[in-house]
């Protein structure tokens, strides 16, 4: 762990500090270009967009550019950090945008606690990009910066915390499913962790076909029932009519595990309490609910998830935002709908059942990988992702009329 600390150091200061920089896109050798660069022919695509606002598609970056945003306030599995330290994580997200979609994404901290502060700023600087992807911001303020962003902005606002976790969650658990022999409708869900991501997850599931009766939600002071006079709006969602109070008594014949939580939350002794062939994903990182080799000690039929890169059936949201951006600004989409995220689950899930090709093989080294309980999902580095997603979503942008191409 030290030396990896040290290298993770190491790797952020040197050769230069930081993990991105600005390059340019058009020659700027002569006087000649510096005049088209900037004075005076600057001004014929600035008369251009202030006659069109459109025009700034056609002659500047905007329609490629995507600001990641955050104040820090829930960074990674760290907590509230402030905006300063989240930086080296929004560069890193900066990195996944051009590294798997080709988009360029420049970081953006805020200094600013109160939604409604955070949204005066970022609506503020918006439209000056193709696309907003929220990072980061705790629950519940996160729910309102999205919907008031989205209502402002003529572009796509996105909080991969809660929607990137939801899409790869739900192909993920679909192609788990189906190996299991179980139905997303008829399947008995529980949920530890009532969050930002947790929510997401259970709307999406809900989208999907699951039953709001067969969801339990747990938070730190239990299950999520209508009995409970202390949720909030978010959380009273999901409150529904049982007598199980403790994460024992939800587990008790649950087809589905999800843990959005923290680490060694789940006991082999609730995992025994599940039903034949469960599905459990153990997602939160760096250490999972529960350890897989605990979890496989005690149950040889389930199929097991982690957010961790290190054992099979990884959930991790670079199968999906790069995608989802790519797609939508392809499309020149106003918003990211329920139909483009349905559009990428599918995409996704489809994708693992098919052959993977030997380039995905040799990028681990050599590893073989084939439809079933230990892969669930494509591997990261699949450039089949890029087309088929990003192309799905874009599909589903134009045939739910949010597209403007």
């Amino acid at each position: 762990m030290d030396n990896l600390k040290q290298q993770a150091l190491d790797y952020h200061a040197n050769p230069t500090p930081g993990k991105i920089e600005i390059a340019l896109t058009k020659p700027t050798e002569s006087a000649h270009d510096l005049a088209l660069a900037y004075s005076p022919g600057v001004a014929e695509p600035v008369r251009e967009i202030a006659r069109d606002p459109e025009a700034a598609y056609r002659y500047t970056a905007k329609g490629n550019l995507v600001a990641v945003i955050s104040n820090g306030t829930a960074i990674l599995g760290l907590g509230n950090l402030g905006p300063l330290a989240s930086k080296p994580v929004m560069e890193g997200k900066c990195v996944l945008f051009k590294r798997f979609a080709n988009i360029d994404a420049v970081d953006i901290e805020v200094d600013v606690s109160d939604p409604l502060q955070f949204v005066q700023v970022a609506a503020a600087i918006g439209e000056s990009f193709g696309g907003i992807n929220l990072e980061d911001i705790k629950a519940p303020e996160c729910f309102e910066i999205e919907r008031l962003l989205s209502e402002r902005l003529s572009i796509p606002v996105f909080h991969d915390d809660q929607h990137g976790t939801a899409i790869v969650t739900a192909a993920a658990m679909l192609n788990a499913l189906e190996i299991q022999g179980k139905q997303l409708e008829t399947a008995r869900i529980v949920c530890l962790g009532a969050g930002a991501a947790a929510i997401a997850c259970m709307r999406l599931l809900l989208t999907l076909g699951a039953k709001r009766e067969n969801l339990f939600m747990i938070d730190r002071k239990g299950v999520i029932h209508r009995g409970r006079d202390d949720l909030n709006q978010y959380k009273a969602a999901f409150a529904v009519e049982t007598d199980a109070r403790t994460l024992a008594d939800a587990c008790e014949g649950a087809d589905v595990f999800l843990g959005l939580s923290g680490s060694n939350l789940l006991s082999q002794e609730n995992l025994v309490r599940m039903a034949p062939n469960p599905v459990v994903f153990a997602c939160s990182n760096p250490d999972p609910e529960i350890d897989p080799k605990l979890a496989h000690a005690v149950r040889d039929d389930l199929i097991m998830a982690t957010g961790r890169s290190d054992f099979p059936n990884q959930v991790n949201n670079v199968l999906c935002f790069p995608f989802i951006f790519r797609g939508a600004l392809d499309a020149r989409a106003s918003t990211i709908n329920d139909a483009m995220k349905v559009a990428a689950v599918e995409a996704i899930r489809t994708l693992t059942k098919e052959p993977v090709p030997e380039e995905v093989s040799a990028a681990y080294e050599g590893a073989s990988f084939e439809f079933g309980s230990e892969y669930i999902l494509p591997k990261p580095m699949d450039p089949r992702l890029l087309d088929r997603v990003s192309q799905a979503v874009a599909n589903a942008a134009r045939e739910s009329g949010v597209a403007r191409i």
